[in-house]
């Protein structure tokens, strides 16, 4: 049988659910299980795919295409947990499959409600997710939202069925919650105190609970919280801020033995713990010396998650390539107004520029790229920032100044980045751009051979507009690389600069695979060329 791990927030949102659960996930991995995580959404969205970047963040890509809550990230940045479609579930696809079989008659006329039939619609695709694999342990499942929020209570309403239905042992309740300090430096836990009667009264009683605080509690704390909380005192733990990364919470966790109460709540016997890999990452982190700064030269940069994979990723290459990464958030839409962008991009060693959608700050990170083009300027183009890089060459190098996307600029005369074909009669937005991982055929002697090593490349895609193939030749024959196909040679799926340090795009989104530790080797041979041309010490990845 499964063990299922419900990880629930409370007080507020935002205190590092998703990071927590992966940490769990982390150690028990470490432990020898085969763990599973499952995210649910509360949002009635059927999925994240047309949601704005400013209200969720990121869309993060699973390889058969789902287009999921970035949470998921987390799960892949710290567990090998199989990412798919079944591993999101929203109240949007609860309810549509519901409402679907309701149309189809398959209640035989019964009143449809959400007990049972919403909360059996949950319940079956947590385990259908468990099925999925069944070599499968432990299945964690992040509830969206905090306790009494309205959207979240068919959740946990199934929780607390599964924790009925499959006992004590087989099912437990991790709850994470709030303790903030006042002024004077005190800690209060009395919104943890209601947090919890929350859940109680949701017919939950916590088995752990997770105290988000600014430093390490107290016993005395601890006690207190458990006392009032009816939850056992070594049971009782803390996620307090980190001055180094988020990426030692699962050695912070494992040092107050997070991993071990949670074996003994489900019955497993405890088993050597193998937490190699992090204490190696976190020597690479305090080993790191210098520091370089690039320049993310995009359109939602008011909200950090917005870029959270490429941020992420950006910070394992600098790990890899021992060097502290500072990113340097450039609006796009600035740029346009700037007649020399070399005034705000001269104080970055390198350019990327991320994915995204709409005319809003393009002409902007045209200029960015020209500007890294022509001044030897490491850049790295990912989907959006390599269409950037063609709509640039075009302009600057063959004199059409108005190449374009058709995106954005349906009469252009020179549209070097036109909609897929499959696309043209596309109404529906969700869920159908070219989406999920795809197969891409690197050419020998070019950097992103090098980086992979192989000619095949298997990398995830989120993208409706691709290099139009009407421009190739005159492109190549001006000297602008295609470095990578698809198989069957009919869409570019990278092109690279020539005669220059590292200027590099890709039509796919490298971002979405890598890990502290293992970097993904984009990222990895575009730090190192950075550094390369700000501190020397051997010669940039070719």
């Amino acid at each position: 049988m499964n063990k299922f791990i419900f990880v629930s927030g409370g007080v507020c949102s935002s205190l590092g659910k998703g990071v927590a659960a992966s940490s769990l996930g982390a150690l028990l991995e470490g432990r020898g299980l085969n763990v599973r995580m499952i995210k649910c959404d509360p949002y009635i969205n059927v999925d994240a795919g047309t949601m704005s970047p400013y209200q969720h963040g990121e869309v993060y890509v699973t390889d058969d295409g789902a287009e999921t809550d970035l949470d998921l990230g987390n799960y892949a940045r710290f567990t090998a947990s199989p990412l798919s479609r079944a591993n999101s579930i929203t109240t949007g696809q609860v309810y549509d499959s519901v409402i679907r079989k309701e149309r189809e008659g398959r209640f035989l006329g019964r009143c449809v409600q959400v007990i049972p039939h919403i909360t059996d619609e949950i319940k079956s695709r947590i385990l259908a997710a468990a099925r999925e694999d069944p070599n499968t342990d432990v299945v964690i499942i992040e509830i969206g939202g905090t306790v009494g929020d309205i959207e979240s209570i068919p959740f946990l309403e199934a929780a607390r069925q599964m924790i009925h239905e499959s006992g004590k042992t087989n099912a437990i309740s991790v709850h994470l919650t709030l303790i903030p300090e006042v002024a004077g430096g005190e800690l209060k836990t009395k919104p943890t105190q209601h947090s919890v009667k929350a859940m109680q009264e949701m017919g939950i009683q916590p088995d752990v609970l997770v105290c988000r605080a600014p430093v390490m509690l107290d016993d005395a704390t601890c006690r207190k919280i458990a006392l009032f909380c009816n939850v056992d005192p070594e049971a009782v733990f803390t996620s307090c801020n980190v001055d180094t990364t988020i990426y030692e919470i699962p050695i912070i966790f494992f040092n107050q033995k997070l991993d071990q109460v949670v074996l003994n709540k489900m019955g497993v016997e405890s088993r050597h713990a193998n937490l190699d890999p992090w204490y190696f990452m976190m020597k690479k982190f305090a080993a790191r010396n210098g520091k370089v700064c690039i320049g993310i030269v995009g359109k939602y940069m008011e909200l950090h998650d917005a870029y959270k994979s490429v941020y992420e990723a950006l910070f394992h290459a600098g790990l890899e390539c021992g060097v502290e990464v500072e990113l340097v958030k450039i609006d796009s839409s600035g740029l346009e107004e700037k007649e020399n962008p070399g005034a705000v991009l001269e104080t970055v060693d390198g350019i990327l520029v991320p994915g995204g959608f709409g005319q809003r700050g393009i002409n902007g990170m045209v200029k960015a790229a020209s500007w890294a083009r022509k001044n030897g300027v490491p850049y790295f183009g990912i989907c959006l920032g390599m269409q950037i890089m063609v709509m640039d060459w075009g302009r600057n190098v063959l004199g059409w100044e108005d190449a374009d996307s058709t995106e954005f600029n349906q009469d252009s005369k020179h549209p070097v980045v036109s909609l897929l074909e499959e696309q043209i009669d596309v109404k529906n937005y969700g869920g159908t751009m070219r989406l999920g991982k795809s197969e891409t055929m690197a050419i020998e002697g070019t950097r992103i051979y090098a980086a992979y090593g192989n000619r095949q490349i298997w990398e995830r895609h989120r993208h409706r507009y691709e290099f139009s193939n009407k421009y190739r030749k005159e492109m190549s024959e001006s000297g602008l690389a295609i470095a990578a196909l698809t198989p069957d040679g009919s869409l570019v799926e990278c092109v690279e600069w020539p005669n220059h340090p590292w200027g590099l795009g890709v039509q796919f989104h490298p971002e979405f695979k890598s890990k502290p530790t293992a970097a993904a080797p984009l990222f990895r041979d575009f730090i190192a060329a950075v550094k390369e041309r700000k501190m020397g010490g051997g010669p940039a990845p070719r």
